[in-house]
């Protein structure tokens, strides 16, 4: 019995002596001597044993589970309740290329951030803006200042104002501006300003329409 003590840790030694009511101060021989003395057995196979009772427990847990389960249900149904489909845009092909090409080119497009975003956390939260000043060293392009704005930049001019998925936004405030809207080629934007009770008869009325919502709530 001594020998496995041996093998345990100091940790683990001071365990037993807690669950035994035992002291616990003391060097490694005193912790053994003093367990051997109490007689206690090591807590390895202890700790066997409830790992195989937890896992019994989990495996009929799981199996309950099982036999609860409802194959004739569909379990994405309160999903799909809340879910709805995104519809499509009828786009030519010309359109469908330049959203590709555009996608393309903004990978390839560097961030803009205006003079030294870095030094203040108001500068780093706001947009660009172009650099002033005789000697500023980003309007000179130096070497270490992030890019400028510059019409190489500019993307593809019959995507332009298209949302990625190829809808023309069209800004909504009320269930009554959706009736100008083309379902095939646009989608409708909520208004930041319009509140919650307002945007569910806009959503429901988008439904009924089959119009997308660009920023559709969840909590809503």
């Amino acid at each position: 019995m001594t020998e496995n003590y041996d093998k345990m840790t100091v940790a683990e030694l001071k365990v037993l002596l807690k669950e035994s009511g035992l002291p616990v101060s003391g060097k490694k021989s005193e912790l053994i001597a003093r367990l051997s003395d109490a007689g206690e057995a090591p807590v390895e196979e202890a700790v066997a044993e409830e790992a195989v009772a937890e896992e019994t427990v989990a495996e009929e847990t799981v199996a309950e589970e099982d036999d609860n389960w409802d194959d004739e249900e569909d379990w994405d149904d309160e999903v799909s309740e809340q879910h709805v489909a995104k519809q499509k845009p009828v786009l030519d092909d010309a359109t469908k290329a330049a959203l590709v090409l555009r996608a393309a080119q903004k990978k390839a497009t560097p961030s803009f951030r205006r003079t030294e975003w870095y030094r203040y956390k108001r500068l780093s939260r706001s947009g660009w803006r172009a650099p002033h000043g005789m000697d500023n060293k980003q309007r000179k392009n130096l070497k270490y200042r992030s890019s400028l704005v510059r019409v190489g930049h500019g993307k593809v001019s019959a995507a332009h104002g298209l949302h990625p998925s190829g809808f023309r936004e069209v800004m909504v405030q009320n269930a009554g501006d959706l009736e100008a809207i083309d379902p095939e080629t646009e989608a409708a934007r909520v208004g930041g300003t319009v509140g919650g009770r307002k945007c569910e008869t806009i959503y429901s009325r988008a439904d009924e329409l089959g119009i997308r919502v660009l920023n559709r709530r969840r909590d809503v």
